[in-house]
């Protein structure tokens, strides 16, 4: 596989980057103070300045003097609603030399949120956007030494306005609503509310030539169908600066192992094209179907012979394809499948939820979380629409590794304003966005955002979701211009005008099954009629040990009218009921399969994961046995972004719970399943996730007996779900199958869990433990 190493859009010596962050300093007040443009102005105010570090977040700097206890940590959380009117100011001194012929910027890559910049005394921004870059180009040459000074004004305040009652909410979230910062802080039902503020990515003083080149796209515009051949397209916009007789020329170099193409054009104006064919080119892939290739590219631009800036950067060559249709029905008419490079793809993905309630954290737990989704081996991430939009390296990362990333705009379950400035912010956000990610081959997918189009039927104002400005103009606007070959969808799940106007509401081809959230097996489970589910989860208990880190001892159990258990199951704000319900859903789905909640926190901490376990594996083998009936599925969720109680099979401290093995297992390209008893018969389905046939050998053998049920030989078909054997219901069944296989490199071991319930737990302990055996 071509280009292992992590690179990002980095420069060469055209350019240099001063990094701004380490020690800074931050002062607070629960009012605001007028007239402060230096931290001379802070001190004579009064105020008390306290180290701080950036990047970072208010209430990390607040514990790391000893003014809060840890946030996450019982119901400490809750009471940092108090900080959410409090002003913030940070500001650190630094020293610069002004360089002749070069632009100077201040870049601050994310600002948390409504944020004003001083620097040297002076306003030089004003910002209201977290989810972005924001960027102070230098009017004059820097200081020898300066000093910057970032205010933070209190995002409830600044939301504070006339709202049309036609706009929708989650009760706690209707600040959120002209707010450009990441949905979960105000509150959901798998993070707290954590409003924070801060700067919460790194600051740097960048220094480029004045004439450079300001932004690359590079489009693959046509794949030949034997792979044989890729036209290729890099787009280019400078800032140049010419006189009489000047002549530019652009000049780009891409390499991957021995494939390299090269090409120079005379640059006309700030703006144009390369186009070149590439022969035999080594193509991007999604994990499983082969190399995730890269090219390094590096983008020159020359005056009158002399370079004078070059960016370099990694792409892929490769196409992708949405095929969906409006509806779908029980017999399979509809459609939503991915396409790479001419082929289907089956998904087997996870949702990407925030990796930690303070987003400053994010770029710690990421290499881990990372090695997760290699581990488990999903081959599409689904960046949730409530989150906000991750770090470069992320991106990087899913580029080597062959995860396909499906990208929502950050919006999620509301109805949104429609006005003509939201819809200008919105714009400008998701501009930015696009032109940051857009090179990135693993991004296959535009999402307008998450269960909007849900949200604005709910809000029972303005019915129709079709009527949405934001996702059917504004950001498809965006995608059209700035986005070549990446499919957009405007909502998930989306209801077109055809499945909207259907009378009751169609059934879309793309589900979010969540549904009574009850026995993991009901008809609802069992009976959906979609081809592809983006969210579907289900319950598990973190560990003991991990409860013990979050929970104070009086607090671990009882479950049952327990103020901590409902905080972090997760209800985020106490006295007010807007998810209490989940704290005694896990406890409905243990009984479930099980008849009886057990009476001790080990015990009931076990049965949970069980049941999760099950269900998950389960929900897999449902998709995975009716391929290509159905084309994906992407699970909620692989890792908690805090310490909860939730569908995450990674509790918060990277404490894998029984699901995680369950799904590793049902993930591999070569996976046997039993499935559900249809007249009287199970049937042993060979899925195969592979582009050629394999020849298999089986043994299912019975875990309490340990006697063979059934054994035998067969073939399981390239890329494709195969019946490979059969056998009869022994009535009134109670057992666990054991079930393994052998096919030349291929070898594996599962289980299926037969019969209805109840089941004993004590007997699925013993079954477990036969499954676990070396």
């Amino acid at each position: 596989m071509c280009g292992k190493k992590v690179l990002i859009m980095t420069s060469h010596s055209f350019r240099k980057s001063i990094d701004l962050g380490g020690e800074w300093k931050f002062a607070y007040s629960d009012i605001p103070i007028k007239g402060v443009r230096s931290s001379a102005d802070l001190i004579a105010a009064g105020l008390t300045a306290f180290p701080a570090i950036v990047p970072g977040n208010f209430e990390l700097d607040l514990q790391r003097n000893g003014l809060i206890d840890e946030p996450l940590y019982g119901m400490n959380i809750a009471a940092l609603t108090r900080y959410e009117h409090t002003h913030v100011w940070y500001w650190r001194t630094f020293t610069a030399d002004a360089v002749d012929g070069m632009d100077v910027n201040y870049v601050f890559a994310g600002l948390d949120c409504f944020a004003d910049v001083h620097i040297n005394g002076h306003g030089r921004g004003y910002f209201s956007n977290m989810l972005t870059e924001h960027t102070i180009h230098c009017i004059k040459p820097v200081d020898p030494t300066n000093e910057i000074l970032v205010h933070i004004r209190p995002a409830v305040d600044e939301s504070r306005r006339p709202y049309p009652p036609s706009l929708f909410a989650q009760p706690q979230c209707y600040d959120s609503l002209f707010v450009r910062k990441a949905p979960h802080m105000y509150g959901w039902d798998i993070m707290p509310r954590a409003l924070s503020a801060g700067i919460w990515r790194p600051v740097a003083l960048e220094y480029k030539p004045v004439e450079h080149l300001e932004r690359i796209a590079v489009d693959t515009l046509k794949l030949a169908g034997d792979h044989n051949r890729a036209h290729i397209a890099i787009t280019y916009s400078a800032s140049i600066k010419p006189k009489a007789g000047d002549i530019y020329y652009i000049r780009v170099e891409g390499t991957c192992g021995e494939s390299v193409y090269s090409q120079e054009a005379r640059a006309l104006s700030g703006f144009g094209k390369v186009r070149l064919d590439i022969e035999q080119p080594k193509l991007w892939w999604p994990k499983g179907r082969g190399d995730a290739n890269l090219y390094d590219l590096t983008v020159t631009l020359i005056k009158n012979g002399q370079a004078i800036d070059s960016l370099s950067l990694r792409h892929g060559i490769r196409t992708v394809k949405l095929e969906k249709t409006s509806i779908t029905d029980a017999a399979g008419s509809g459609e939503f499948c991915f396409w790479v490079n001419g082929e289907k793809v089956f998904v087997l993905g996870t949702n990407w939820v925030p990796l930690d309630a303070y987003h400053s954290r994010d770029i710690d737990r990421l290499p881990a979380a990372m090695e997760l989704v290699d581990d488990i081996g999903v081959n599409m991430i689904r960046c949730w629409g409530g989150n906000v939009y991750e770090n470069d390296l992320f991106y990087d990362l899913c580029d080597q590794m062959g995860i396909m990333v499906w990208q929502d705009f950050a919006m999620a379950c509301a109805f949104y304003p429609q006005d003509e400035n939201f819809q200008r912010t919105l714009s400008n956000e998701a501009t930015a966005v696009v032109r940051r990610l857009r090179n990135h081959p693993c991004v296959v997918l535009w999402a307008g955002d998450n269960e909007c189009d849900e949200a604005v039927i709910w809000s029972g104002y303005s019915p129709d979701p079709n009527d949405n400005v934001l996702t059917r103009k504004v950001l498809p606007e965006v995608v059209r211009a700035e986005s070549h070959g990446i499919p957009y969808l405007p909502s998930s799940p989306y209801i077109d005008s055809v499945a909207y106007n259907g009378g009751d509401l169609l059934p879309t081809p793309e589900s979010h099954l969540w549904g009574p959230r009850n026995y993991y097996k009901s008809d609802f489970y069992t009976k959906f009629v979609c081809h592809f589910a983006s969210e579907m989860g289900y319950h598990g208990c973190p560990s003991v040990d991990s409860l013990k880190k979050f929970l104070s001892p009086e607090k671990l159990w009882p479950y049952q009218d327990n103020e901590k258990w409902l905080l972090h199951c997760t209800s985020p704000i106490p006295g007010v009921d807007i998810c209490d319900y989940r704290v005694e859903l896990m406890a409905t789905q243990i009984r479930a399969l099980f008849g009886e909640v057990p009476d001790n926190l080990e015990d009931y901490v076990f049965a949970s994961q069980a049941v999760q376990a099950e269900a998950f594996k389960f929900f897999i083998e449902t998709f995975r046995s009716q391929k290509w009936r159905r084309t994906g599925i992407i699970w909620w969720n692989l890792l908690d972004g805090w310490p909860q109680l939730s569908d995450a099979v990674v509790d918060y401290y990277f404490d894998k719970k029984l699901a995680y093995d369950y799904i590793k297992t049902a993930q591999k390209p070569l996976h046997l399943i039993i499935t559900e008893a249809h007249d009287g018969v199970h049937t042993l389905v060979a899925a195969n996730d592979t582009r050629h046939g394999i020849a298999l050998t089986f043994t299912v053998t019975d875990a309490s007996t340990g006697g063979i049920v059934m054994e035998g030989c067969g073939s399981a078909a390239g890329d494709a779900a195969t019946q490979v054997a059969s056998f009869p219901v022994n009535g009134g069944e109670k057992a666990f199958y054991i079930i393994e296989w052998q096919a030349g490199d291929h070898s594996g071991r599962s289980h299926y869990l037969a019969g209805e319930p109840v089941f004993r737990l004590d007997d699925y302990k013993k079954w477990l433990a036969v499954l676990q055996r070396p």
